[in-house]
């Protein structure tokens, strides 16, 4: 299991999902759809449309890199974003500005048709890059290196993604649907979030987008939360037990403590005197225990009648049930 005092459960995902790259084009397409989606801008300037990427994770840069040079033939590098260096952190530019290059990508993410039109909404993926499974596996890959992040298994299960809009939420929640994963959409200030909150969902969340180390990391967690949780109830219903077993003796004691300093147990049967004796002479001693040592023995429905009995028989001598040892 990693050591994620170093890099954080998120981290790991994402370093095992950068390492993946699919062999098929039409993957990697739906890939870079959903990394532009979650971290590209496009806008026209001086006359010319610009492509930008900007991320505060290098090596996510560099598989968008990689991605477009087998995707798409188109060769770009990975430069420092100005202005954004903030508390030692950087952020990361891939400028795609080239008109060839644009217009390449542009028709094979479907942004532009044939004729040169583009389409309204430029960085939301078209649903037909999304129409296989595998497809839809690199798109949830690409939206999670973008815009995604985990919480640590170890305190608490949380996965989202951020969105800018509505409308990529709802794309998003959408593909993990189709996978029959029900996730969420709650807003954040400016921002909607895609979210799944069960253990369970988020490994198959993991599956999904191939990321099966982390998965089996996960699962580990898992595992042992659930031992631990278990072994809890287990000792929380054993004390239950014992709190309710002492509780039980000491309302016997007391009502028994009565009837002899009322000089009544000389007239109760046989039975209710053997049991007297044995509470007093094992006052912890379980129910069932009392029923072994009885001559002859007796269930522990038996001796629990003769136990209320005397409780009974207390009251009615009028014994006064006294507040119960915390």
């Amino acid at each position: 299991m990693p050591d994620w005092s170093f890099m954080s459960f998120s981290g790991e995902v994402k370093k095992e999902l950068l390492a993946h790259v699919s062999p098929d084009r039409h993957c990697q397409l739906a890939e870079i759809a959903a990394m532009i989606s979650g971290a590209g801008s496009i806008r026209r300037r001086d006359g010319r449309i610009h492509i930008s990427f900007v991320t505060e994770n290098k090596s996510v840069a560099d598989k968008y890199v990689r991605l477009l040079s087998a995707a798409a033939g188109i060769t770009a590098c990975v430069s420092q974003a100005p202005h954004t260096q903030q508390k030692h952190k950087h952020s990361y530019l891939v400028s795609l500005s080239e008109e060839a290059d644009v217009r390449n990508l542009f028709v094979l993410l479907k942004i532009m048709d044939s004729r040169g039109t583009l389409r309204e909404q430029l960085t939301l993926a078209d649903d037909r890059l999304l129409q296989k499974s595998c497809c839809r596996r690199a798109f949830l890959r690409g939206a999670f290196l973008t815009a995604g992040s985990m919480s640590n298994p170890k305190k608490s299960y949380h996965f989202e993604i951020v969105c800018e809009s509505a409308a990529k939420a709802r794309q998003i929640r959408e593909q993990f649907e189709s996978f029959a994963l029900k996730a969420k959409i709650i807003q954040r200030k400016s921002h909607e979030i895609v979210y799944l909150k069960e253990g369970s969902q988020i490994v198959d969340a993991l599956n999904v987008m191939e990321a099966h180390v982390a998965l089996m990391d996960l699962e580990n967690v898992r595992i042992i939360k659930e031992m631990r949780n278990d072994i809890n109830r287990r000792v929380n219903c054993e004390t239950a037990n014992i709190n309710k077993t002492v509780h039980a003796a000491y309302r016997q004691l007391e009502a028994i403590r009565y009837l002899r300093q009322q000089g009544a147990v000389k007239e109760l049967s046989a039975q209710l005197q053997e049991i007297i004796r044995l509470r007093m002479e094992y006052p912890e001693a379980p129910i069932q225990e009392l029923g072994t040592l009885c001559r002859p023995p007796v269930g522990k429905s038996g001796v629990n009648h003769r136990l209320r009995r005397l409780e009974e028989i207390a009251e009615q001598m009028g014994y006064e049930k006294k507040n119960e040892p915390c």
